[in-house]
């Protein structure tokens, strides 16, 4: 009898074995971050060339007070979708205190590491704090039917997460973003934008290895959750810039032939020498894009604040 495994790791597994198996091979970007993941993505947003971070987190403190106005003095609710470490969240949190206003905050992630640090950032702006680990679109749906009053909710995508969906899937995923919202709701989408090639090699392979570390942990988390035998020394951290998609992608290419052992998952998967493992692709935008991506999901823009210097926007969506 084969031992029981909770849920999330029997859909991990799953997704494991369907995207293994698939032409070309894949790993979805979500299983990144695990404890030790978002670890170390934490460290590859204080790297100095990856300057994602640093200029949302200027944007938004710069422009905390106009994005908060939006939710307005009533008791409103504020939805991250991927807190991650919570630093920006504080940003709008003190914004929204300062004018004598709260929220009731929902806190979305499948990282429950992440969670818990938000909430322990939050914890001395005396906010209502509700963590979900779920999926975006279940922990927004979750959100939705516990908000209370008449308040309006503000949903955070920060961080560029839009741009883990290719194009058709992120135009899907703001549609249901929008399905789950209230008309004059709002979404604060933060956006990375196009910009040199070696600029975005140099964020996403960095010459310390961080984000080398960080792919290849994927592997990692793989051998001690799912059994499996991944050799590291046996795969290499790649980058490149796939200009006609307009996206930079990752990759885990392995060094010779070899067989992996992935018992949880009831595989065994082949390598050839030189073969990839398709683990993250992040989409670049030029900021008209960002507005017409929204305008077809029922999102008309109210503003939009860019960092011309580093390539990147901040972009305020009000449901129509």
């Amino acid at each position: 009898m084969k031992p029981a495994i909770d849920q999330l790791t029997a859909q991990f597994a799953a997704d494991v074995r369907a995207d293994l198996s698939s032409t070309p091979k894949q790993l979805q970007s979500k299983y990144l971050y695990d404890a030790l993941g978002s670890s170390l993505f934490d460290a590859i947003c204080r790297l100095p060339w990856y300057r994602i971070t640093r200029a949302e987190s200027a944007l938004l403190a710069r422009h905390a007070d106009a994005i908060v106005t939006s939710i307005g003095k009533a008791n409103g609710t504020i939805v991250e979708l991927g807190c991650g470490s919570g630093e920006k969240l504080v940003l709008l949190a003190e914004a929204l205190q300062a004018r004598g206003a709260s929220a009731h905050v929902h806190l979305i992630d499948i990282s429950p590491q992440a969670i818990e640090h938000t909430e322990q950032r939050l914890t001395r702006l005396h906010l209502s704090v509700v963590g979900h680990q779920s999926t975006y679109e279940e922990g927004l749906r979750q959100a939705a039917a516990a908000r209370r009053g008449d308040g309006r909710m503000l949903v955070l995508l920060l961080g560029s997460n839009i741009g883990n969906f290719d194009t058709p899937a992120a135009h899907a995923f703001l549609r249901r973003i929008r399905a789950a919202v209230s008309p004059g709701d709002f979404l604060l989408l933060g956006a990375d934008l196009a910009k040199p090639e070696l600029d975005l090699i140099d964020a996403y392979d960095d010459p310390l290895g961080v984000t080398a570390a960080f792919n290849k942990n994927l592997l990692v988390r793989i051998n001690n959750e799912l059994g499996g035998d991944f050799d590291l020394a046996a795969f290499d951290h790649v980058a490149v810039w796939n200009a006609a998609d307009q996206r930079i992608e990752m990759h885990l290419v392995s060094r010779v032939a070899q067989r992996v052992r992935i018992p949880a998952a009831e595989m065994t998967v082949s390598f050839e020498a030189g073969e990839r493992i398709w683990t993250e692709s992040s989409y670049k935008y030029e900021p008209e894009q960002i507005v017409a991506m929204g305008a077809s999901a029922g999102l008309a823009s109210r503003n939009q604040w860019v960092d011309t210097d580093v390539g990147f926007a901040l972009t305020l969506f009000a449901a129509v």
